[in-house]
């Protein structure tokens, strides 16, 4: 059974930094592109950041400039350096990958989500 289990949100003031975490388990062959996706009340859920494979990053206009996207390939594990937070940003925070697991064809997988406050 193929995992993506997220850590690290919690409540911040306005200016302040969370790292989030997620870690890919079970029988994975290969990853791919990693992302972030983040969905706040009300809202549809929306893409934040992604990473591929080689390092290249792509960023949501509305979080460039304060977000990093950072993977650790020998640990399975895409990470997300949010800095200057702002209300806005407040939401439950999805991982995101494409990976090809064992017996099965390259397809997405998707973290239970994580859950970032921003207080003003």
């Amino acid at each position: 059974q193929v995992q993506l289990v997220e850590s690290g949100g919690g409540l911040v003031q306005a200016g302040g930094s969370l790292r989030l975490s997620c870690a890919a388990s079970g029988s994975i062959f290969s990853i791919n592109a990693m992302g972030w996706y983040r969905q706040a009340p009300g809202k549809q859920r929306e893409y934040v950041a992604r990473i591929s494979s080689g390092g290249t990053t792509d960023y949501a206009d509305s979080v460039k400039g304060r977000f990093t996207i950072f993977r650790d390939n020998a640990l399975n594990t895409v990470y997300l350096q949010m800095n200057s937070l702002k209300p806005e940003d407040t939401a439950v925070y999805y991982c995101n990958g494409d990976l090809l697991v064992s017996g099965r064809d390259w397809d997405d997988y998707w973290g239970q989500g994580t859950q970032v406050t921003v207080s003003s």
